[in-house]
């Protein structure tokens, strides 16, 4: 059955599942759920999480609240070409970054995007024409680590060549922030603060998307037009409310025992949807042992998806497919509004505040640890300084309950033997995500070959994305993560690391923040990255399927 309004369909392939949804969808509809969160009512989530719910709700009216954006950015857009400035790099990770991305991606113009702290890959935007460049900094809190060291970087490579940085250098943050302060005190060129009543992950339709879209071209006010079209009835009452059989078909499936959401694109004309789905979801709903995972896959016939266990719920993006039980299909602007509903309404049928992310930190706090301390060059994610075993270009180091014995396809059978039974592996790529693409090639065969729901992050961005729920959702998951040695590092300027340091210590620190919540790390650490991916590679593809 369909729930088909201006814009955005929802469609409920599965008759068990729409039948099990509907005392849900009745019971939301008894509550007026959809018409308290248009009215940005904080109690819909309960007493504890009502103080941070009354500062958080602001993104349901951003079709028009961010209107004024649009000549503002037009201006400076036009500002810039004049001088010769076409070329757009954006900073900014996480909500500051899978919006945006998603944006441009889907409009075909062209922006650089640096969510990442892998030298290799940073190198090779500093490569790019600084005399054709502008810098949109972007960090809702201004203290961003890898957004900071972008920054630091960038200014001081614009210096060398000559040219005024702050005339390139354009902030998107939250009034009063340390980055707001900043940008005024160095006399950046512009400063755009978003509204501070939307959390990061929501903020798709604030400055914190628009602008970096928009100066690279995209038509931003024609996203806003497809919000505004749906946002009436997303904020209905009625049981035609897309976002509210979504939420309640989520729910249903997560009471029957599927807890993660599959996510293929089946010709949605948008590009990346689920790399910005993913953050939502996991963020807002990981926690308190509890939460739906996201499971981003290559497509509808990837391995996951078709074949998806009792424990997950297949989701198109985009047209109906006879093997998913839920399809969402509209345009990007209707799409982020629609999500936004649905998942904070799942936030109230899972019983926790979807818009906190408590378990965020302890991955950041672990890394500072380590750059603050004796240095991060080594060490496994269980705390030995020396691998278990050199393979060749790979250097093995195991946590306990994997004895890093054997072939490497002996150690990754043994360490997949460790999953639960209805567990989840997570492939975590500390990698450069454009030279070392082929590490995603990874996901698709892990699942063919295993029981598991698979997931693929590169890192560090997945620590603001599918991070909250590895730590605050259920402990059933598996860490299979990738580090590896950079030909050149960079410097970070008045900072005592550099860019491959603090890598490899974003990596350490989470790995041992996961082994602390006693789950099974496997960090596979590449001296020489080509020739590491294709043994590794070579011995997936051995594993007995």
């Amino acid at each position: 059955m369909t729930g088909d309004h201006t814009g955005v369909t929802v469609t409920i392939e599965d008759s068990a599942l729409e039948t099990a949804s509907a005392a849900l969808l009745d019971k939301l509809l008894a509550d007026g759920v959809a018409g308290k969160i248009a009215a940005q009512d904080p109690t819909l989530w309960g007493a504890e999480a009502e103080s941070e719910a009354a500062i958080r709700l602001a993104w349901t009216t951003l079709h028009k609240s961010s209107r004024p954006l649009i000549g503002e950015i037009d201006a400076l857009r036009t500002e810039l070409q004049a001088e010769g400035i076409d070329r757009v790099v954006l900073a900014g990770m996480g909500g500051s970054s899978l919006a945006p991305e998603v944006i441009t991606g889907t409009e075909g113009v062209a922006l650089t995007v640096l969510d990442t702290t892998d030298p290799g890959q940073v190198a090779d935007a500093l490569a790019g024409d600084l005399d054709r460049t502008v810098l949109v900094v972007s960090s809702k809190s201004g203290g961003t680590v890898e957004t900071d060291s972008h920054r630091r970087i960038f200014a001081g490579a614009f210096a060398e060549a000559g040219i005024d940085a702050a005339r390139r250098i354009v902030v998107v943050t939250d009034p009063g922030s340390p980055l707001a302060e900043l940008a005024e005190a160095e006399g950046y060129r512009r400063v755009f603060l978003a509204d501070p009543n939307v959390g990061g992950r929501y903020s798709a339709l604030t400055a914190f998307g628009l602008v970096p879209a928009g100066l690279a071209g995209a038509d931003v006010a024609r996203l806003l037009d497809q919000a505004a079209g749906v946002a009436d009835a997303l904020a209905a009452d009625s049981a035609d409310n897309p976002a509210l059989r979504l939420a309640a078909a989520l729910g249903a499936a997560h009471t029957d025992g599927a807890e993660k959401v599959v996510l293929a694109d089946t010709g949605s004309g948008i590009a990346g949807f689920g790399d910005w789905a993913e953050q939502l979801i996991a963020e807002s709903t990981g926690k308190r042992d509890t939460g739906l995972l996201p499971v981003v896959v290559e497509g509808p016939d990837a391995p996951g998806f078709a074949d998806a266990g009792a424990d997950a719920t297949p989701v198109a993006v985009g047209p109906s497919t006879v093997v998913a039980k839920i399809a969402t299909n509209g345009p990007l602007g209707a799409q982020f509004l629609l999500w936004e509903y649905a998942v904070a309404i799942v936030g109230r049928l899972l019983a926790i505040n979807p818009f906190d992310q408590p378990d965020v930190e302890a991955a950041k706090n672990a890394a500072r640890s380590l750059l603050e301390g004796t240095g991060a060059a080594g060490g496994a994610a269980g705390g030995s300084p020396e691998p278990a075993t050199v393979l060749g270009p790979v250097e093995v180091y195991a946590s306990a309950g994997t004895s890093g014995d054997g072939t490497l396809t002996d150690i990754l059978q043994e360490f997949l033997d460790s999953a639960p039974e209805g567990g989840y592996l997570a492939v975590q790529a500390y990698l450069d995500r454009l030279d070392d693409a082929s590490a995603s090639l990874l996901r698709p065969e892990l699942a063919k070959r295993t029981s598991l729901q698979t997931t693929f992050g590169w890192g560090p961005r997945f620590l603001h994305s599918t991070g909250q729920y590895h730590k605050g959702g259920r402990q059933n998951g598996i860490f299979l993560q990738l580090t590896g040695a950079a030909e050149e590092d960079l410097d970070v300027p008045d900072r005592p690391y550099t860019l491959g340091t603090l890598q490899l210590a974003q990596a350490l620190g989470d790995g041992r923040v996961l082994t602390d919540h006693g789950r099974p790390v496997l960090r596979l650490h590449l001296t020489d990255r080509a020739a590491g991916l294709a043994e590794l590679m070579r011995a997936v593809q051995e594993l007995a399927s």
